[in-house]
């Protein structure tokens, strides 16, 4: 099937099963570097249990001892964004780079033993669900009843009655559009990558539009009353008032470049949780241009970059520059030997610098 087919019939429309999608795969990383990581508090993790009928949940940094007290199988761990942390976990979303990575949200690795699972649920975006070791049986159903398991701190269908089943192995596959039911139960020790894409509700990005206007749009003038007549009731809001008021807010107008700006920006903002080390001891941009010509740059993994036109979109910021510049440093994304450094004109050395000294990028040996 090419990426194609998949956009025309399946994105958003209907499940794929995808037996192999990544033959010989068997996950990126240990159940014990999994704990490590969800040990650590600048990880979001969620360990999830299910104690004689009853879910439980526990958010991270997670320690030893909340590991001694779990049921035999019931239960799951659940590590979100570990392709901040594992140059190899981006390294597998390239493969995804058919869907636009303004889409892209992040990897999500679970950990279940024999028997364990969160319950039947759906989410309100796409996801990919790819196997790793072990095995896992997906039950989902496009029809279904939406009561939910009451006092359960997570939302778990209380009446699922699934349509199809499938047992994933290594390297196997399914998508699921949003709102798909489905419930996975892991067969043996098993770990699942769950490629998961933003869906923003309207609500959100009208709210976060109206933010980026506020801190973007600029407008002359007060609110004035030089023929202010006297009111009987002093406490009821005047309909003059209202009127001029009404006209101000009229005020209030954007650009189709004004909606553009906001999505580089929006999209690519890092989430609250997320900061970047910024160099003790930062170089001199004299000094900083002479060490990369013999050393290797790439983005950080927490970094999120996007382009349009004439502009480059990193972690929340706007950077304009010039056609040569941009193609050199959107080379950055995909980690590849595309990013020229021993080619950079004054302004991509300049842009690429303030990266640096935000913490955006890391200089590497090259190998």
């Amino acid at each position: 099937m090419t990426p194609e087919d998949f956009l025309q019939h399946y994105w958003q429309k209907k499940p794929l099963l995808v037996r192999n999608a990544l033959p010989g795969f068997q996950g990126l990383l240990t159940r014990q570097e999994l704990v490590q990581l969800a040990a650590n508090e600048d990880v979001q993790s969620r360990l999830i249990a299910n104690k004689n009928t009853k879910w439980h949940l526990k958010y991270g940094p997670l320690t030893t001892k909340d590991f001694t007290r779990l049921p035999a199988d019931t239960w799951s761990l659940l590590v979100q964004e570990v392709n901040h942390f594992l140059p190899s976990a981006r390294d597998l979303l390239q493969k995804f780079g058919f869907i636009p990575f303004a889409r892209l949200d992040d990897l999500m690795v679970s950990y279940a033993p024999a028997g364990g699972g969160i319950g039947p649920h759906f989410d309100s975006y796409d996801v990919f669900l790819l196997q790793g070791f072990g095995r896992r049986r997906w039950e989902i159903a496009g029809d279904y009843d939406q009561t939910l398991v009451a006092d359960a701190p997570l939302k778990i269908l209380q009446h699922f009655k699934p349509e199809h089943s499938w047992i994933l192995e290594p390297g196997d596959m399914l998508y699921l559009p949003p709102n798909y039911a489905h419930h996975g139960t892991a067969l043996d020790a098993c770990m699942t990558y769950s490629i998961g894409f933003r869906a923003p509700s309207h609500q959100e990005l009208i709210t976060q539009f109206l933010i980026y206007l506020q801190d973007n749009l600029q407008v002359d003038g007060w609110y004035i009353d030089p023929d202010l007549k006297l009111q009987p009731n002093p406490w009821k809001i005047h309909r003059e008032m209202q009127r001029q008021v009404h006209s101000i807010l009229k005020k209030i107008k954007w650009r189709a470049s004004d909606v553009e700006d906001f999505l580089g920006v929006y999209l690519t903002e890092p989430k609250s949780h997320i900061f970047f080390d910024c160099p003790e001891h930062p170089l001199t941009y004299k000094k900083f241009k002479n060490v990369i010509r013999k050393k290797n740059i790439q983005l950080d993994l927490k970094s999120r970059m996007l382009c349009q036109q004439d502009k480059i979109f990193l972690n929340g910021e706007a950077y304009k520059v010039n056609t040569t510049a941009k193609k050199n440093l959107s080379g950055l994304i995909y980690r590849r030997n595309e990013f020229s450094r021993n080619n950079l004109d004054d302004e991509a050395g300049k842009v690429l610098y303030q990266w640096y000294v935000n913490g955006y990028i890391n200089i590497i040996d090259i190998a």
